[in-house]
């Protein structure tokens, strides 16, 4: 009898020990794991700190990058006065002055000459009528071109522009001048008799 409860208090034993062993290497299991996950947690605290300095870093370039355009940009916005200076756009202005003034002064004398029909004076009408739109059209472009905030040039963009618009501007007045010489010369020809081409010249100016 007394050898089996010792037996059997050897076996509870045994089994108390059993599991306290199982235990320990339970805790000690836990401890592993504990430790891996603060290695994992130091790296990703790491890592996020690294994000963050680059994540500034990018900000603060994109940031200094957007300064850098926006001024490139104001600036593309802005006159420089050796533009505005430029020659040629006070020639331009006297061109257009130049073409209105001659064209309504030789429609007038083409009326008055009994020279031509009333379609070939609207016919003249309406050429001088497509001179002055493309002469207005001029003026227009020049403004934009030489006012400060109306077009985004730089001013090599600005001056090749204006050297544009004064070609344009020389071809226009031109052609005004070479058709106005062109229907003197019909006027002229289709004058009756002496006495009436003497009275064309003098309406014309021509001595």
């Amino acid at each position: 009898m007394r050898t089996v409860k010792i037996m059997v208090a050897l076996l509870c034993f045994g089994m108390s020990a059993q599991a306290q062993s199982d235990e320990l290497q339970q805790l000690l299991l836990n401890i592993e794991k504990l430790t891996q996950f603060k290695a994992i947690l130091s790296d990703m605290k790491q890592g996020y700190q690294i994000y963050q300095q680059g994540y500034g870093m990018v900000s603060n370039l994109s940031k200094g990058n957007f300064n850098l355009h926006n001024g490139y940009l104001t600036g593309l916005m802005a006159v420089n006065p050796a533009v505005r200076n430029n020659p040629r756009i006070g020639q331009i202005v006297g061109q257009q002055t130049d073409l209105i003034s001659e064209y309504k002064r030789y429609a007038s004398l083409f009326r008055q000459s009994g020279s031509f029909n009333s379609n070939e004076l609207n016919y003249f009408n309406n050429v001088y009528n497509q001179l002055v739109r493309q002469s207005n059209a001029n003026i227009d472009e020049l403004a934009n071109v030489t006012t400060a905030g109306q077009l985004r040039m730089s001013d090599d963009d600005r001056l090749r522009a204006i050297d544009r618009i004064y070609n344009s501007s020389t071809e226009q007045l031109q052609f005004l001048r070479f058709f106005n010489r062109k229907a003197v010369i019909l006027s002229l020809q289709r004058s009756k008799d002496q006495n009436d081409t003497q009275t064309l010249k003098r309406l014309y100016g021509i001595n």
